[in-house]
Parts: structure tokens; sequence; C-alpha cells
């Protein structure tokens, strides 16, 4: 609990909110109307009274009816505000494409329809502003019988399927550069972690870009690609994700699937864990929970154990290195371990080969001369329309084979592979 109060109260700096006090309740049971009981509410009015406060945070999902009852208690001047609204809060601060926009607001629309109330009229209002994009014609017309807040309620449905519609596009766009990139087959390596381990100082060491690097959570949103040398003369692309974290709000997940679809369709996972923080192992479990919730499996991960430049007992790493498989210890800032961390990298994408089985169509010679070329083939046996191939395949290599996965475990299918999928289905 503490850990978690932690965490709130640095999300809470980072969308520029000073704290000033916490306080915590164990209960047996949920109170219906309040969440926290009479006695706490009463401490809260007390604070709101001698110290000004004029925003409560809650570390924990609030109920529509426990914020409206919440602030009704506590009065007009205050609001309460749940973990999930403030993580929604910082995106919206940091989020600096069109296509990161795109995604907060769809997230903070889906957040606050079920929380409307005659306080989010003006969002019709805003919704309507964005009728002459091609989203809500006619906002702002009440119908006959129609109440002010069920016109509201039904501008911001409009405004969610306009947003929807428009990120629809962006994820069109995306399978057509990962189509890209698989025909001119550079692998492709995805950089993930819990927020402010360091995912953007170790790209821009890596590539020596200039990807914003600050000490706050979620610094940087939006996906950022750099190629990148690697031993051997071999290249690979890294692409910087959004920052994990604990209780990432459902609609984050969602709205962010464009982006998170980069991650899926990755020949490899770079997991960076902060291993100076108390709570590395915690935070890398979080980050493992998060891939688990979008589908993300059977990919190769390699684990940077970041900042060892901060850790007082040298002891620590040796320790923690055994605990993570396929783990490197290095200093993004301090440029400490790189080299072993790219050589690591190159030999699980061009020298280290996962098991395979594909069932590969007549049409697609390309793909069964690129088994036979860069692949192990164990077995092989021609059908009248198809080829079935087993062996073991390069992990670099992986994405092109995913929509011919044989029955049973198997890389994980971005948008971009099952409809490439369908389609040889249909053919």
């Amino acid at each position: 609990m503490e850990d978690s109060l932690q965490e709130l109260q640095a999300l809470a700096e980072t969308a520029g909110i000073e704290v000033i006090g916490e306080t915590t309740q164990r209960l047996t049971e949920v109170v219906p109307a309040t969440l926290i009981g009479p006695g706490k509410v009463e401490e809260l009015k007390t604070w709101r009274d001698e110290l000004n406060v004029d925003i409560i945070l809650f570390d924990a999902e609030l109920s529509p009816r426990h914020q409206r009852n919440l602030e009704k208690l506590l009065g007009d001047d205050v609001r309460v505000i749940d973990r999930t609204a403030l993580i929604l809060d910082i995106f919206a601060q940091h989020a600096h494409t069109s296509e990161g926009a795109l995604q907060v607001e769809l997230a903070q629309y889906e957040y606050r329809l079920p929380r409307l109330t005659r306080q989010w009229t003006h969002l019709a209002r805003q919704a309507g502003g964005a009728s002459g994009r091609g989203g809500t014609g006619g906002v702002g017309l009440r119908g006959p019988g129609e109440t002010q807040l069920e016109v509201d309620r039904r501008s911001i449905r409009e405004r969610i399927a306009y947003l929807k519609h428009k990120l629809e596009d962006v994820r069109k766009q995306r399978r057509q550069y990962r189509a890209q990139r698989r025909r001119a087959q550079i692998p492709v390596v995805s950089i993930v972690g819990y927020t402010n381990a360091g995912k953007s100082t170790l790209l821009n060491a890596l590539s020596g870009s200039t990807v914003l690097t600050e000490d706050k959570l979620f610094a940087t949103l939006d996906p950022t690609t750099r190629r990148v040398s690697l031993p051997g003369n071999k290249i690979a692309l890294f692409t910087d994700t959004v920052g994990f974290i604990q209780k990432l709000p459902a609609q984050l997940v969602a709205a962010f699937r464009a982006t998170l679809e980069e991650i899926d369709e990755a020949d490899l996972l770079l997991h960076i864990v902060d291993i100076s923080h108390p709570n590395a192992r915690e935070q890398a479990a979080a980050v493992e929970e998060t891939l688990a919730e979008i589908g993300v499996h059977d990919i190769p991960i390699v684990v940077a154990l970041n900042k060892i430049d901060r850790l007082p007992d040298p002891e620590a790493i040796r320790a923690m290195l055994g605990e993570f498989p396929h783990s490197v210890a290095i200093s993004a800032e301090q440029r400490i371990g790189l080299d072993d961390l790219l050589a690591t990298i190159q030999r699980e994408l061009f020298e280290s080969a996962v098991p395979a089985r594909v069932r590969i169509p007549n049409r697609r010679g390309d793909l069964i001369a690129l088994f036979h070329k860069n692949g192990i083939v164990e077995m092989e046996e021609y059908g009248e329309k198809s080829v079935l191939l087993a062996g073991r395949l390069p992990a670099r290599l992986l994405s092109p084979f995913r929509p011919f996965w044989e029955q049973g475990r198997r890389p994980a299918l971005g948008a971009a592979a099952k409809m490439e999928e369908e389609e040889s289905d249909d053919a």
C-alpha cells in the first residue's frame, strides 16, 4: 500500500499537483455510497478546511456513484479524482503527435461518459467544435423530449465513434509500414518497460538520437523508431513504446491498441528494468502482466537491468542477473554495458533459432525459400495446396511466418498478421 501511494504521489507531481498529505483506511467492505466510511469523509472535510485542499486523489478506481457522492459531500470547491483520471490527465499533457492526442482523447471520453452529469455539459461544445473535421455533425441540436444531459451523452458517443474511426485509419497505416519492414527483412526490437525505467535514454544512447528524456513518469508517450547498428554490420529498428505502470487503466490499453500492436509485431522485446528501484521485481512483473493482457506471447525477450551505476553494492547486480534470464547489466545514462547488450541482441536476432512449424501455401514460394535459406528444416511435407515445414527459424524472421503457423502454440498474431492469415485462408 505504501509503495502504491508513493507512486500515486509521483504521478501527482508529474501532473503538476502539489501533494501535502495522505491518509489510508482499512475496510472490511466497501461503503456503497462513498467507498470510504463516514468518519473518513469527515476527516477529509477537516483537511479541506484546515489545509485549503482543492483536489483529493484516490489510489483506486472510483465508480461514478462514489465520485458524485464524494464531491457532493466535500463541496463544489473540491475535485475528487481517482488514479485512472490522473493517469489520463498525464497522458493528455504528454501526447504530442496527432495519433497520441487521438488515443488519449478517446480514453478520456470513454472514462467520462458513465460519469456524465450536468457538470460535463461543456463536453458537448468541445465535441461539437470537431464536427467540421468529419465527426459529429448536428451535435448540440436537441431532439424532441431530450434533456440537456441526454444531448451531452449523445454528443460524446458520436465523438467516440469519430475517434475510433480515425484511429482505425492509423492502424491501417501502421499495418502498411509493418508490411514494408517485413519485405525489407529488417528486424524490429520493441523496447518495453515500466515508466521511467530509462527506455528513451537507452534509445538515445544506442542510436545517437535525441528522444525526450525526463525523470518523470510517462515523459514520452508517442512511439519512436530509430535504426541501430549491431555487431557484424547488422541493422535493426528499435521502437520506444509507452511505459507501463501498475493498475494501467483499461481505457488506455484499449485506446493505445494501434501503438501496442507495434510490440506484438516485434521480432524481439527489450525489457528495461530499473534495477536501482526498490520495487524492481514488482515493476517487472507488472510489465509482464500487461504484455500478457494485450496478447503478446512467444516473442523472444532480452532484459536490460538498467541504472547499475546507482547501486551501492555491486553484488546486487550478480543476484539480479541470476533472477532474470537473458539479462544484461547496463547503465544507459553512463553508457556502461551497451556493447554487451547489443551483442546479446544480435545473437538473439541472427543466431538463436526458435522452434517453428508452419503450413505455407504453394503460392508463397518466397517464404518456403526463406525458411530453407535461413532456417533449419527438420521435416517437410508437400500437400496439394501447401507445404508443411518444421524446424527452427531465427527470431528475426518469425513475423512473416506467423500467419501460417500450424494449429497449437504459435507466436502471437498482430492485426496485420491476422489479416494476412484470413486472406490466405480465403485463397
